[in-house]
């Protein structure tokens, strides 16, 4: 019995040993997508769009808080001559347009605010199109991964050769 536990095992080992050897052989690539979405004309022009409704939005933000800013400084500078009444009612005013301003900022700049939304309909597709050029070459040339080096992975060294962003761009048919 003892034998048999040692040869299952010993199979066992093997056959690990066998698979880790055949994935050691796996075939990758890297690619860039920040190099290759700075090459692509209609991103540039997607990322000035939003760039500009974001410079707009924040503007009309930075116009509120100045004047909630204000209000502030004439209710600090009057408080005390205020009867209770008027008092509570510039609190309560300031307090609304505070909470107008907090609304604004998120409605512009929140998870799936305006910003967001706007970014959803101009650079998707742009990411989409990217992402089915990758797949295809991956397909093509059976690479059985591909590492994305442009940001929230991060690769030490790589090997320039593997680096197949401008492949994509081809596909893409863009010219670098």
């Amino acid at each position: 019995m003892q034998m048999q536990v040692k040869k299952y095992f010993g199979f066992l080992f093997l056959a690990m040993a066998l698979s880790f050897g055949a994935h050691a052989q796996a075939k990758y690539a890297v690619i860039n997508t920040k190099y290759i979405l700075d090459k692509i004309p209609e991103y540039k022009e997607a990322d000035k769009k939003l760039k500009v409704l974001g410079d707009q939005w924040q503007g009309e933000i930075d116009e509120k808080q100045l004047a909630l800013d204000k209000m502030y400084k004439n209710y600090e500078a009057e408080q005390f001559m205020l009867s209770e009444d008027l008092r509570k009612k510039r609190e309560e005013e300031l307090f609304l347009k505070e909470k107008e301003l907090r609304d604004l900022q998120k409605k512009r700049f929140g998870y799936e605010g305006d910003l967001f939304k706007e970014r959803q309909k101009l650079v998707k597709p742009i990411q989409d199109k990217v992402y089915n050029a990758v797949q295809k070459i991956a397909t093509a040339r059976s690479y059985d991964f591909i590492l994305d080096k442009s940001e929230g992975i991060t690769i030490i060294f790589a090997d320039p050769k593997l680096d197949k962003s401008d492949d994509v761009l081809k596909e893409l048919g863009v010219n670098n």
